[in-house]
């Protein structure tokens, strides 16, 4: 059952998924009706689960879900494999967590935790940057600590 995204309350859980390539528009809408088709048929044990997504800066796809019921594994594993299905059909990786997005002025990058790392060693990455938590777990997280700085996210343990 689709909700908006807006109209969902705030300690609603949160999955986000971070392309490994910049989506254009088409792209963008055409994943945005497979997401509305799939969110209208997602359920946990037969019960509908009020949800909605969100695809933010044509990078991540936030999937998010109230905590009105108990969101099972079999109905994880459907979202994962709805999420496959997305990779494939559109030649992008969408569940690689070792990597991580940082923004420098207006653009997204996608560096692997390895390289990551490095640039914080050489100081191309200053804990002022502004990375992208990928780690927050509902609405009110994603609003206050989603797009943060380094030194105010789990990157912090690389300064």
């Amino acid at each position: 059952m689709n909700s908006n995204f807006n109209d969902l309350s705030e300690d609603s859980r949160i999955w986000i998924y971070q392309s490994n390539k910049e989506l254009n528009n088409d792209q963008v809408s055409e994943i945005s009706g497979e997401l509305t088709d799939f969110l209208k048929t997602w359920n946990t044990h037969g019960k509908p689960i009020s949800c909605s997504f969100q695809v933010k800066y044509n990078r991540f796809i936030i999937i998010a879900a109230e905590n009105t019921l108990e969101i099972s594994g079999c109905s994880i594993d459907s979202s994962v494999a709805f999420i496959q299905s997305l990779e494939t059909k559109y030649s992008i990786i969408l569940l690689d967590k070792m990597d991580v997005a940082y923004r420098t002025d207006e653009t997204i990058n996608i560096i692997s935790l390895k390289d990551f790392k490095q640039m914080v060693k050489n100081k191309s990455i200053t804990p002022k940057t502004v990375v992208f938590n990928n780690l927050v777990s509902n609405i009110s997280e994603l609003n206050s600590h989603w797009e943060t700085t380094v030194k105010d996210s789990w990157h912090s343990r690389f300064l």
